[in-house]
């Protein structure tokens, strides 16, 4: 099994680096791929486990753009543990999430419900991690004003709820170039989710290289339509479970939903391709 499409607690999921590794093993992955968001703190003690267990680890990461008012994730995958000069552009990205972290805490404060931002911040947002409102839900949870983190966001940090903010930050574009600067391959994840699939057309013009066609709420249908539009745009494909743990609505997907070893082979020979050109 391949699984291109995972989270660990560098970002929203719930398990250690090596406690995904173990649990990714068990179900049967063999190549895989952290995505954390905004973030590739996991990735080298993920590669080092990886190599003792017999893993293939490929660099992996997924960055938050903006556009027309809505998140939109795209997926980076690099030859390299550390991508040159993708580390100071990540900073900003990370920088963008507590400043929106912050400004919804305002407003969990001016209804009343308050919550210790800066304390969440001192513990987890040290060391090159990334939060974003889960974490804040989480905290919402422990402090004893929703009874679950789903909870939480119905009624407060969903979007449009009473404390939701929205997101600023850079467009796909820039994550894109700042990708492809730092010598990865960009993937646009989930696009059947939402109204992705408007993006692929717009952004494969853009230099997006590759789209996310196997995903776990991509339905046998969904898949096919993306993998004709991939065809026709001349895009790799990519795909995971986008297994972020064992509460989530992604939980039972783990070693189930991954990316068919054609396709992977395709995208291993580019990143090849990469290093032998850098």
């Amino acid at each position: 099994m391949i699984d291109l499409h995972l989270h660990t607690t560098a970002s929203d999921g719930e398990y250690s680096p090596a406690a995904l590794l173990a649990l990714a093993m068990k179900a049967g992955v063999r190549t895989l791929s952290v995505t954390d968001h905004d973030t590739m703190v996991a990735v080298p003690e993920v590669c080092e486990l990886g190599a003792v267990a017999g893993v293939d680890v490929v660099p992996g990461i997924e960055v938050t753009a903006v556009w027309q008012g809505r998140d939109v994730h795209i997926l980076g995958y690099f030859p390299a543990v550390t991508p040159p000069g993708l580390e100071a552009f990540l900073v900003v990205q990370r920088g963008y999430r507590i400043e929106r972290l912050r400004a919804i805490a305002s407003r969990l404060a001016a209804l009343g419900v308050a919550v210790d931002v800066d304390g969440l911040l001192a513990e987890r947002g040290a060391g090159g991690q990334s939060l974003g409102r889960p974490h804040l839900a989480q905290a919402l949870v422990q402090a004893g004003h929703a009874v679950s983190v789903q909870a939480a966001f119905d009624r407060w940090l969903g979007d449009g709820r009473a404390a939701w903010v929205a997101r600023e930050g850079v467009t796909p574009e820039r994550v894109i170039h700042a990708i492809s600067d730092a010598g990865g391959i960009a993937s646009l994840a989930h696009p059947g989710v939402g109204r992705g699939r408007r993006l692929v057309r717009l952004l494969a013009g853009l230099g997006l290289q590759a789209v996310e066609v196997f995903h776990s709420q991509h339905d046998l249908a969904m898949q096919q339509r993306l993998l004709d539009e991939a065809q026709r745009l001349q895009l790799m494909v990519t795909g995971g479970s986008d297994f972020h743990g064992d509460a989530g609505h992604r939980a039972g997907h783990l070693g189930r939903v991954g990316l068919p070893p054609e396709h992977f082979e395709v995208l291993r020979d580019r990143l090849r391709h990469v290093t032998r050109v850098r």
